[in-house]
């Protein structure tokens, strides 16, 4: 290209105005001022700018659109990067017709091209070199050299890269603090969930120091229903600094409540120390073909064997026992399908209910899993009318050893409240 200093250079260097009814706004005047100044030195790669305002589009309103027709004017450069000469002022004039332009922009109408070049030259990135016609050609000398181009100038994307780049920086800086905030609020909540857990299935003393685990898992919910449906990156930010404070009260608690243990013993060992001298302790099952027990053995009920737990389960079906103990569902999540169900959502709700886990040995080492698992449900049922499951349980226990408890009459009573409501109405 030639060189355009002297009067044409000072032409060309003045800020011009765009063709037809279109008037010049603010952004023009500051994108035309700062490139008719073309400092030396200054380059940038075109795809590399490109790359940095796809990243930082939202903070210069542009829409992914807007970008594929500044994509397809930067196709029309034939150099990878983008160097204003002082010199050659038409050198980042690019000039295509608006049917080649459109056919590089994914094939975009004519109308919808006007409109992001509009946006574009709004935006300041790039400059309307507008020939008297509105016509975009470039006018060349004798050696075919350009004199004069007619189009679209993109020296502003290169004095611009660097501020684009920082732009584009903050942006991502900003998406992955919002995705380590959400990774640490997921990793969060569900510690912080099954810690509760944990600490309403613990059964050691509660320190006095320590905040009951009622009302740490009230903080759970209450910060879990504060949290909006479409968080902003402020309440992912808040939900996750209060679930850190949370997890070390829960962490601080269940800590407590093992060197408790540790220090004076639980009652669940007391009681595991008392039993092991107790004459009626459930012995080893015998293989078949072995010699029954002998009946000098006192308190035969305490024998488990295949048999008796089939008897059980052919004499009360489980499809029976969910209609009389309908409450032990809600606490089954993928619903209760074979007594093995049965058996699991009673481990799981034994604790909710205050029964220690040496209770609930001893009831199964009495009763067998599924009469326990039933006697468990019955309980649930009729929770509201126990002050003590704890000690209901294990009263039960002690009749089903000395043979004055049956679980028949239970099912009863309960299938006669279920019904008495319906007779009533």
């Amino acid at each position: 290209m030639t060189n355009t200093s002297g009067r044409l250079g000072e032409v060309v260097r003045r800020i011009t105005a765009p063709f037809g009814a279109r008037s010049l706004t603010p952004a023009q005047l500051v994108a035309q001022a700062d490139a008719n100044r073309r400092p030396a030195g200054v380059v940038a790669e075109k795809w590399r700018v490109l790359h940095d305002l796809t990243a930082a589009r939202k903070r210069l309103g542009l829409s992914a659109a807007t970008l594929t027709v500044l994509e397809a004017l930067l196709t029309f450069h034939p150099e990878t990067v983008l160097a204003p000469d002082p010199d050659d002022v038409v050198d980042l004039v690019v000039f295509p017709s608006n049917r080649t332009l459109a056919t590089r922009a994914r094939g975009l109408s004519e109308a919808a091209l006007r409109r992001h070049l509009s946006a574009l030259v709004e935006a300041g990135l790039v400059i309307r070199r507008d020939s008297p016609n509105g016509k975009r050609y470039v006018r060349r000398g004798e050696g075919g050299q350009i004199e004069r181009a007619f189009g679209f100038d993109l020296t502003p994307l290169a004095l611009r890269a660097a501020e684009i780049a920082g732009m584009a920086a903050a942006v991502r800086a900003d998406v992955l603090a919002q995705r380590l905030a959400r990774e640490k609020a997921s990793l969060l909540r569900r510690d912080c969930a099954k810690l509760l857990d944990a600490l309403d299935r613990d059964d050691g003393i509660e320190p006095a120091s320590e905040p009951p685990a009622d009302e740490l898992r009230a903080q759970f919910l209450a910060l879990l229903a504060a949290y909006p449906r479409r968080p902003e990156p402020a309440d992912v930010t808040v939900l996750a600094d209060g679930l850190e404070v949370l997890a070390l009260a829960v962490s601080a608690a269940l800590t407590a409540r093992v060197e408790s243990k540790k220090t004076s013993g639980s009652a669940a060992q007391s009681e595991r120390h008392i039993q092991s001298s107790n004459p009626d302790d459930p012995v080893i099952e015998k293989a078949s073909g072995d010699a029954q027990k002998p009946p000098s053995v006192p308190d035969s009920n305490t024998v488990r064997s295949p048999a008796a737990d089939s008897t059980i389960r052919s004499t009360y079906p489980l499809r029976s026992v969910l209609e009389a103990c309908s409450q032990v569902q809600d606490f089954s999540p993928s619903g209760i399908r074979s007594w093995h169900d049965l058996i699991e959502t009673a481990d799981r709700i034994r604790p909710m209910l205050g029964i220690s886990p040496m209770a609930w040995s001893d009831a199964q080492d009495a009763m067998g899993a599924e009469a326990a698992a039933i006697t468990l449900a019955a309980i649930l049922e009729r929770h509201e009318r126990i002050k003590s499951p704890g000690g209901y349980l294990r009263t039960l226990t002690e009749r089903k050893r000395s043979g004055t408890y049956s679980l028949g009459p239970v099912l009863q009573a309960l299938r006669r409240a279920r019904l008495q409501p319906r007779e009533e109405s």
